[in-house]
């Protein structure tokens, strides 16, 4: 396939123009002409671009890209050296950003909700291209059964800070993986029983105790897996690629 063809194929699943970003979304870096292999994962580390030198793809498709938003522009040092390496290897670099984050079918919290057996009722911000979503457990549960399903969910366990009030039934939950947690605050505003993300601030915890809501900071890294592995499959599946998905291990 084109390395232009499969842009175009991504854009028009994930329509990256109708939701302002803080990085560009689609082709960042420019590889080769065609393409047979793609390695997919989480974020453009040093570490997965060898893996992709290593398979021997022609491509690189990523949640976490380059180019961000404030971020210093001469390429030097460690964005140097990541650049260097894709451009000697004639390796396409691919990015989505939010536009991967909010994919009714395919997106980050898509599938978190599928794992964690989550019944989507919408937009917890209002609107289609909300960032954070809420719904309902198809089996209501414990704050502490909860964080035992997210770990076998994830392979990893979550920080989980109670309401001032102990432990109870949570049937309502909003999410939003990776960075989400300050979308808490409307998440308790609309009567939510518990909220999920990736990280968390040192002011969350309050929140979630004073609110009376539960919080679950289950990884950024963790809960932003599985939105480009699903892109990858679907790829394979729709047009005939070879994929591979590759985690490069990351506590955080």
């Amino acid at each position: 396939m084109n390395h232009l063809q499969l842009e175009a194929i991504l854009n028009q699943k994930l329509s990256p123009e109708q939701i302002k970003d803080y990085a560009p979304n689609g082709l960042q870096v420019e590889g080769a002409a065609e393409i047979t292999k793609v390695v997919t994962g989480v974020t453009a580390s040093q570490a997965l671009i060898e893996q992709a030198v290593d398979r021997g793809a022609q491509a690189l498709l990523v949640h976490h890209g380059y180019f961000w938003k404030g971020e210093p522009e001469p390429i030097r040092g460690m964005k140097g050296k990541r650049i260097r390496t894709l451009i000697k290897n004639d390796i396409n670099l691919y990015g989505y950003h939010l536009p991967l984050d909010i994919h009714p079918e395919l997106g980050n919290n898509a599938e978190l909700a599928k794992l964690l057996d989550i019944e989507v009722e919408g937009g917890l911000e209002g609107h289609p291209q909300s960032v954070a979503m809420f719904g309902r457990l198809s089996c209501p549960m414990t704050g502490a059964e909860l964080a035992h399903k997210i770990d076998a969910a994830l392979n990893r366990p979550p920080l989980h800070i109670l309401p001032e009030s102990g432990d109870s039934v949570i049937e309502t939950i909003g999410w939003c993986t990776g960075g989400g947690q300050d979308f808490i605050e409307l998440a308790a505003n609309q009567g939510l029983d518990a909220f999920l993300s990736g990280e968390i601030s040192e002011r969350t915890t309050y929140t979630a105790r004073e609110r009376g809501i539960h919080y679950f900071s289950a990884g950024h890294h963790a809960t932003e897996r599985y939105g480009v592995k699903a892109l990858g499959e679907w790829l394979a599946a729709q047009h005939g690629l070879e994929v591979e998905f590759i985690d490069i291990d990351n506590p955080v």
